[in-house]
């Protein structure tokens, strides 16, 4: 298996962190209407900022928001309310053809199966080179020529534009798809969970291969992933959802190794070890009972059903997300440091 990729130096995150957003939510939020006067509070007022050339980690339980974050964002899905600020330019409340027309070229996105977001009645040359014929005057020859050095990139062949996608393992699908996304060489892409589906032998070659992408490329990046240890070795800073809201944001190690909140605390705290000698005998943490619905929120702190520190405030008061006291970068919603 290749070397995993490394942890970011503490000078790094800084330079990113004192750079203008490239891409900024503010507030963003995201309603599904159910019928019946009921409503799915996916996303609920998140304000998070990418700087230029930055890697984001966006960590928490299936459920949390992650994917609809990311896919509202680049406006996949039509915002509620709230704004998305890019390069400067506040971007439409529902977009439009002409929308992703002017901003296709600049925000890209890896989905995060490889088996169904692959059109399996399409060529891999025609996958990988629609983006060209949608969005540049690339001819025929020119759009091959650049699929096949894309292919090359990503670790496959020019060769294998003529094939389909099930004949390919989900690895190779997920470079095609990794191509598809960066062949209009976009500034902004959004990976949502793209190692989820992939064996452990092929997780850190994808993202050995995403990290060699960027630092060519100059990426910045919004990382959505489950695998909070791996998520710490891609990122600058993390950022950590729970039920719709961003609940801590800090340097990767930082928030890894020094989480503040206890949701954060506990998120980590159930990570395994690697050493399945040391995980045999440590005292591992679990969060209690399940996510509550997204559909009947309560007033307060949404972690407070499951919280081990809960107080009388964290049921009737909303925690803002505030940065803390003589800690550079690191911001929490938690009453226990209000």
């Amino acid at each position: 298996m290749p070397k995993v990729l490394r942890a970011r130096r503490v000078s790094e995150v800084k330079d990113t962190a004192a750079a203008q957003p490239l891409v900024e939510s503010r507030a963003l939020t995201k309603h599904f209407p159910l019928g019946r006067h009921q409503t799915v509070h996916a996303l609920d007022g998140v304000s998070l900022a990418i700087a230029p050339k930055e890697i984001v980690g966006l960590v928490g339980e299936s459920g949390s928001g992650k994917s609809t974050y990311g896919k509202t964002l680049i406006g996949l899905h039509d915002k509620t309310s709230g704004e998305v600020i890019f390069d400067g330019e506040r971007l439409p409340q529902s977009y439009h053809p002409k929308d992703f027309q002017r901003h296709a070229r600049r925000m890209q996105m890896i989905f995060q199966d490889p088996y169904s977001s692959l059109n399996p009645r399409m060529t891999v040359g025609e996958i990988v080179g629609e983006g060209l014929r949608l969005h540049s005057k690339d001819t025929g020859r020119q759009i091959r020529d650049r699929v096949a050095d894309w292919l090359e990139r990503v670790g496959l062949s020019g060769d294998h534009m003529a094939r389909y996608p099930h004949e390919f393992s989900g690895g190779q699908r997920q470079r095609i798809g990794i191509a598809r996304a960066l062949i209009l060489e976009p500034d902004f892409v959004v990976c949502d969970e793209p190692i989820s589906a992939l064996d452990v032998s092929v997780q850190a070659q994808v993202v050995n291969l995403l990290d060699t992408l960027k630092a060519s490329m100059g990426l910045t990046m919004l990382f959505i992933a489950h695998d909070l240890s791996m998520v710490r070795y891609v990122s600058d800073r993390m950022a950590v959802m729970y039920l719709g809201t961003v609940v801590e944001i800090g340097p990767a190690n930082d928030v890894f190794f020094e989480p503040k909140h206890p949701y954060t605390e506990i998120l980590i705290g159930s990570n395994p070890e690697p050493d399945p000698e040391a995980e045999r005998h440590r005292d591992s943490t679990h969060i209690r009972g399940e996510i509550p619905s997204p559909v009947n929120v309560k007033p307060g702190c949404r972690f407070a059903s499951r919280c081990p520190k809960v107080m009388d405030v964290c049921r009737t008061t909303t925690p803002e997300l505030l940065p803390l006291k003589n800690v550079s970068g690191r911001e929490v919603a938690c009453h226990l440091f209000s």
